[in-house]
């Protein structure tokens, strides 16, 4: 487990082609248009809050996908989720602050804690880095039951839904309280922000900080020797990605209007990571599929009753085997190339 997966072509070196661009298109056609569609002709006005969950699940993902990027395994994204989700309650229903402010102010809370917590352990690699991250997010749960701010067991309720922005008398949000459903609302603004975290991701990994990043991946001992400052890197690395969680976390309390210890526990943190290898750890978008395969590949299995995990087991085993490289490198001409 100590080395990681090289990043295949998808995830870096290469622009936006204009099949690629198509290819945006078409998925922005579909998430914003065709998805609604589908919902309102058949009435299953569920899936909206199914995938809102995708696609909050998949910015949580990205962020431990950018750890394995700098060749580190990252089983704590599930603390930083739970961080970043009692930021926002605690703003929200005892400051008074509004909702869309708690998101950038959770990303930050937990990148400057994770910065923190980085500076000893990502000096770790292999098994010991992931021993250690496997503990944060059991962590967190006690430490939200122990401060009175998080007001323990019971935790945080009634948290009221996000309100209006408006600029100039202009609404660039409306009120999710006054909206008919709340639950398409919840389903752009999940999706809007999966995009837009996505985008950055791919950016970074296009820049020269992603190719300084891929230099730890391969040999971190030769990218210090050439002037890397390496201890920099995986600092910065691992704050975007506990920033990405904590925006994931402080959007899932909105949903669900309240928040406890449980509400992210050590086997969400373990999703995270298996979002990570089933979509393809050299894709960018490999979270993103993962987690919708993931997601719904659980729901599916629930026919199966007793036999429902056993089955997902096995079916996450022989994926591992017969793709090792993810779901994605069926769609690589060059099988995954590393």
């Amino acid at each position: 487990m100590q080395n990681q997966p090289h990043a295949a072509p998808l995830a870096a070196g290469k622009g936006l082609t204009m099949p690629k661009m198509l290819g945006v298109a078409a998925f922005l056609a579909f998430v914003f248009a065709a998805v609604p569609m589908f919902i309102a002709a058949t009435g299953r006005w569920d899936f909206y809050y199914t995938l809102t969950s995708v696609a909050l699940l998949s910015i949580g993902a990205a962020g431990v996908w950018l750890t394995f990027y700098i060749g580190r395994i990252n089983i704590g994204q599930g603390a930083y989720a739970l961080a970043g989700g009692y930021v926002s309650a605690v703003l929200i229903t005892q400051a008074g602050v509004s909702f869309w402010l708690t998101l950038p102010l959770a990303g930050l809370f937990c990148a400057l804690i994770s910065v923190l917590i980085g500076l000893p352990i990502l000096r770790l690699r292999g098994v010991y880095f992931a021993m250690v991250t496997l503990v944060l997010t059991e962590v967190a749960r006690l430490t939200a039951l122990a401060l009175p701010v998080t007001n323990g067991a019971k935790g945080i309720t009634s948290i009221p839904l996000p309100g209006g922005v408006s600029v100039f008398g202009i609404i660039l949000i409306p009120d999710f309280a006054t909206l008919q459903n709340p639950r398409q609302a919840f389903y752009f603004a999940a999706i809007g922000l999966m995009i837009l975290v996505y985008v950055i991701l791919w950016r970074i990994v296009n820049s020269r900080l992603g190719h300084l990043c891929r230099s730890l991946q391969q040999n971190e001992e030769l990218s210090a020797s050439i002037g890397v400052n390496t201890a920099w890197l995986r600092i910065m690395a691992y704050a975007i990605s506990s920033f990405f969680g904590g925006v994931a976390g402080a959007m899932f309390v909105s949903i669900s209007q309240s928040i406890y210890p449980s509400s992210f526990v050590v086997q969400d943190s373990v999703n995270f990571m298996l979002y990570c290898f089933l979509g393809g750890l050299g894709y960018v978008f490999g979270p993103m599929l993962g987690t919708l395969l993931l997601y719904f590949g659980w729901d599916l299995l629930s026919v199966a009753g007793k036999y429902q995990l056993l089955i997902y087991s096995g079916a996450m085993i022989t994926l591992m085997l017969v793709l090792p490289n993810g779901v994605l490198s069926l769609f690589d001409r060059k099988g995954g190339g590393k």
